[in-house]
C-alpha cells in the first residue's frame, strides 16, 4: 500500500495529502455509520504519522457535521511532521480540540474515553511491528478498559500489518476501515480478531494501478469462487465431471474413508472410487451407497504393499487421486504413498497420514509425475518442515508459500483463515469457517472436496481455494442449523451443495464490506 500512495503520486499526481483526506473522509463517513444519536462525542486517539493524519482530518470533517471532537494526540507536536502536520494545523484551525497526552495525563485519560460516544483509534498503522510500549500502551489499554465502541483506521494499533501479529498490547476495534485494499494483518489470526468488522474504503487509488501493483496475496471471496466453479449445461452425463479415486481408511478409521469419499460426492464429482483395505470394506461398504468401494490388499488392518499394484490399475481410470486420511503409519501406507508419488499420471490431494508417512523424507514431494496438492493442519506442517507447530502458526503465510516452493506443490494450511499457496508464490487467503470445525473429520471432508472439484475440470490451485472456501461455507452453514459447536463433519459435507447455491446466489455476507 506504501507503494500504491508513492505510485498515486509519481505517476497520476494524486498527492499522499490527497488520499490522507480521502482517507479521513472515509474514516468519518464510517463513524457515521456507527453513531446514530445527534451530537454526538468523539474522541480521536492519534499518533505522530500517517494514521494519526488521517484520524486528524476525520476529526475536522466530524466537527464541521456537529460532533463533538477531541484529539488525544500521542506524541509531541513537534514530532507531528508532513502531510500529518499539514491536517494538524487544519484540525486546529477547525476549532477541534487537542489534547497532548504525556504520562501526566494518563491517570485521568479512562475518565475521559469513558464519555465519548465513539473512541477512533488513529495511533499506529499498517507499517507498525513490534510491540507497544511507554504512553501508547497504556492508551491502548485505556481504550480497550472504556467499554465505548472503537473505530480502527486501517488496522487496529498495535497488530503487524504484514502478518496479523500481536507483540503486546493492541486495540480491540468493534470497527475497522482499511484503505484501498483489505490487509494481511487484519484477515489473518490473532489480528483478525482485534479488528471487528471490516470496512474497506476507495481513498481514490486508480483501479489501473491496483491491477498492476503485483498483489501476490488474495482474499478468497464469494465472486471468485462463483466465477471459478463449473456451471453445467442440460445434457451433461457424470462421466464429464470427474472420476476421482479415493485411498483411505484402515482398522479403526474406517469414518475416514467414508467422510473423504462423501466430501468428493457432495462438491459435485461424478464417479468416486474409493480404495480401502479389505479388512475394513464391509464397513465402507455399508456406509457409502453413491460411492464405488474397492478392497485392497491388507495387512495388520491397513494396506498392504501389495496394494500399491492394485492402485495403479486403478489410477489408469481416475482423473484424480485422493490419498491419506485415515491410512494409518504401517509400511504398507507408505509404500503405496511413495508408489503413487512415482508413478500416478493424475494430480493428487494428499492429507493427513500421506504426509504423515513423509515426515523426514517431504523431499520425495517434488519427484511427483503428476501436481499435486497437500493439505496440512499446523502440526502435520510442522512435521514436513521439521519445526515447531508454534513456528508454523507465527508466520501462517510465511509458511504456507516457504512449503509450496521448497516441495513443488500446492499446500493447502488448514485452520483459523486457511492459507492456500502455489509453488510460483501465490497465496490466498480463505475467509470462511469456524472454530466449531475444530472436530474429527472436517479435513477428510476438506479432501475430497478439492479432489472433486480437480475431478470437475478446475486447475489444482484454483480447486485448493474454491474447495477450501466451500468446506468452510459449509461449515457456517452447518453451525448456524446446529449451533456454534457439536455438528458433524460429515454435515458439513452434507452443507457442500448449499454452500454451492449460497455463493451462486449471493445469500452469504463477505468478511470485508466496501464503503462507497
Amino acid at each position: 500500500m506504501a507503494a500504491l500512495d508513492r505510485r498515486a503520486a509519481d505517476e497520476f499526481g494524486i498527492s499522499t495529502l490527497m488520499l490522507m483526506e480521502a482517507a479521513g473522509r472515509q474514516v468519518a463517513a464510517a463513524a457515521g455509520r456507527m453513531v446514530e444519536r445527534a451530537g454526538p462525542r468523539v474522541l480521536i486517539v492519534a499518533g505522530r504519522g500517517n494514521n494519526g493524519g488521517d484520524g486528524l482530518v476525520a476529526a475536522r470533517v466530524l466537527a464541521a457535521a456537529g460532533w463533538r471532537v477531541t484529539v488525544i494526540l500521542v506524541a509531541r507536536e513537534a514530532d507531528v511532521s508532513g502531510d500529518a502536520a499539514v491536517n494538524l494545523s487544519a484540525a486546529r484551525r477547525a476549532g477541534v480540540e487537542i489534547s497532548p497526552l504525556d504520562s501526566t495525563g494518563v491517570p485521568g485519560l479512562r475518565g475521559v474515553l469513558a464519555g465519548a460516544d465513539l473512541i477512533i483509534d488513529g495511533l499506529f498503522g499498517t507499517g507498525f511491528h513490534g510491540p507497544v510500549v511507554g504512553v501508547a500502551a497504556k492508551a491502548i489499554e485505556a481504550t480497550n478498559a472504556s467499554g465505548r465502541p472503537v473505530l480502527a483506521i486501517d488496522i487496529p494499533s498495535g497488530v503487524h500489518g504484514d502478518d496479523g501479529a500481536v507483540d503486546g498490547p493492541a486495540v480491540r476495534a468493534d470497527m475497522t476501515v482499511t484503505m484501498g485494499l483489505p490487509k494481511i494483518g487484519v484477515i489473518l489470526p490473532p489480528g483478525a480478531e482485534y479488528a471487528g468488522r471490516i470496512w474497506v474504503a476507495d481513498v481514490g487509488h486508480p483501479q489501473r494501478l491496483i491491477d498492476g501493483a503485483g498483489v501476490r496475496t488474495s482474499l478468497v471471496t464469494r465472486a471468485m469462487v462463483n466465477a471459478a466453479i463449473p456451471h453445467r449445461r442440460m445434457d451433461v452425463h457424470k462421466g464429464a465431471f470427474g472420476r476421482v479415486l479415493v485411498v483411505a481408511g484402515a482398522v479403526g478409521y474406517t469414518g475416514a474413508a467414508t467422510l473423504c469419499t462423501l466430501g468428493a460426492l457432495r462438491s459435485g464429482a461424478g464417479l468416486v472410487t474409493a480404495g480401502v483395505p479389505a479388512a475394513v470394506y464391509p464397513i465402507v461398504a455399508s456406509s457409502i451407497v453413491e460411492g464405488m468401494p474397492m478392497p485392497l490388499a491388507d495387512h495388520e488392518g491397513a494396506l498392504a504393499v501389495e496394494a500399491a499394484d492394485q492402485i495403479r490399475g486403478l489410477t489408469a481410470a481416475a482423473d484424480v487421486v485422493a490419498c491419506g486420511p485415515g491410512l494409518s503409519r504401517l509400511p504398507g501406507p507408505a509404500t503405496v504413498v511413495r508408489r503413487l508419488l512415482a508413478e500416478c499420471a493424475a494430480p493428487m490431494v494428499l492429507d493427513a497420514d500421506a504426509l504423515n508417512v513423509l515426515a523426514g523424507g517431504a523431499e520425495a514431494l517434488r519427484g511427483a509425475r503428476a501436481p499435486v496438492v497437500i493439505t496440512p493442519h499446523p502440526g502435520e506442517m510442522a512435521r514436513l518442515l521439521e519445526v515447531k507447530v508454534e513456528d508454523v502458526q507465527r508466520r501462517r503465510l510465511h509458511t504456507a508459500r516457504a512449503a509450496a516452493e521448497r516441495f513443488g506443490v500446492i499446500v493447502v494450511l488448514k485452520g483459523a483463515r486457511t492459507v492456500v499457496a502455489s509453488p510460483e508464490g501465490d497465496a490466498f487467503i480463505v475467509p470462511t469457517g469456524n472454530p466449531g470445525m475444530a472436530a474429527g473429520g472436517m479435513g477428510d471432508v476438506l479432501t475430497g472436496a478439492i479432489a472433486g472439484f480437480i475431478g470437475q475440470r478446475l486447475s489444482p490451485l484454483t480447486a485448493a481455494w474454491v474447495g477450501a472456501h466451500l468446506h468452510g461455507l459449509a461449515g457456517d452453514l452447518a453451525a448456524g442449523v446446529r449451533g456454534p459447536v457439536g455438528f458433524l463433519a460429515r454435515e458439513v459435507a452434507d452443507h457442500l451443495p448449499a454452500a454451492l447455491r449460497a455463493v451462486r446466489t449471493g445469500s452469504m455476507d463477505e468478511v470485508v464490506t466496501r464503503l462507497p
